[in-house]
């Protein structure tokens, strides 16, 4: 079943696929582990073709208690996101650089509407 639109009404046409997750770090996790992290996922979309959208970022900060890292990537289907999840470049970076100094993970997949379609 599709996601559904702010207005609250089903989405037709043509859908996609995405993935959100959040990272909080573990406290004695330093400022350049977190950058690493960053640097590494970003590297992401230029070795896996599968991947259409990937926005990454820290939390902005404005409300306390958040997760302090967030991943939103948008694939086609399911399929093109089980490449991505499984892929070893992705699964080199969780390994190294986020399971080293991660302290709470939260994740969600759902269908949106492609706007692009």
């Amino acid at each position: 079943m599709p996601g559904r639109t702010l207005a609250g009404h089903s989405n037709e046409g043509k859908t996609m696929f995405r993935h959100v997750v959040l990272f909080t770090w573990a406290q004695e996790a330093t400022e350049e582990q977190r950058a690493r992290v960053a640097e590494e996922l970003g590297k992401l979309p230029g070795v896996i073709a599968e991947i259409r959208s990937y926005t990454i970022g820290p939390d902005a900060g404005v409300n306390p208690g958040n997760h302090q890292f967030a991943v939103v990537a948008d694939f086609a289907d399911v399929d093109d996101y089980l490449v991505y999840r499984d892929h070893p470049a992705h699964q080199a970076v969780i390994a190294e650089h986020v399971k080293p100094i991660l302290a709470s993970r939260a994740a969600v997949q759902f269908e949106v509407e492609d706007r692009e379609a």
